[in-house]
């Protein structure tokens, strides 16, 4: 059951590096290291990965004599994969009748015939698109290029008709 901790103080001693010099590599604390050291307490994955990296050791020499270590990471990444499934079916559940993307894309498209509405419209269209909409992407797109049309055209209508007004000449007809 000491195995692991044995190693992993064997592995750094054998660095060269003091427990305060690998907390900072890892950005953690001290005594983590230290109850790592001591069997009060395990590395995680990432962690354990991070110090094989570290002291040049596989991670299968780090945990092979500790089953009851291997046991509970496999049990962690069970239990991982379980709830990744039920978030992806809860995910799925709450946008599997909400695939709006192609209406969204629509009334993006058609606002932007109208420059007051092609300012407005996109807006909120981007707020209402989400990501397991089947045009996500290209709702983004179609809205940015819709504001900027639309921007434009606004623009150009204000200096013709107010800015910078034509000028007429009336001529008397005799």
């Amino acid at each position: 059951m000491n195995a692991l901790p044995n190693k992993l103080r064997e592995a750094r001693q054998a660095n060269g590096f003091s427990q305060n010099e690998i907390a900072t590599i890892l950005h953690i604390s001290r005594q983590s290291i230290s109850k790592w050291e001591n069997g009060r307490g395990y590395p995680d994955l990432d962690n354990l990965i991070a110090l094989s990296d570290l002291y040049k050791i596989s991670i299968d020499e780090l945990l092979r004599e500790n089953e009851q270590l291997q046991n509970k990471i496999e049990k962690n990444n069970i239990e991982i994969k379980e709830k990744q499934q039920k978030l992806n079916s809860i995910n799925t559940k709450l946008y599997q009748n909400k695939d709006e993307g192609l209406l969204l894309f629509i009334v993006t498209v058609i606002s932007a015939l109208i420059p007051l509405l092609g300012l407005i419209v996109p807006i909120y269209i981007l707020w209402r698109n989400n990501k397991y909409n089947s045009l996500y992407k290209t709702i983004i797109t179609a809205s940015i290029l819709v504001i900027m049309i639309s921007a434009y055209n606004i623009y150009a209508f204000s200096v013709e008709n107010w800015f910078i007004p034509s000028q007429t000449t009336v001529v008397k007809v005799k």
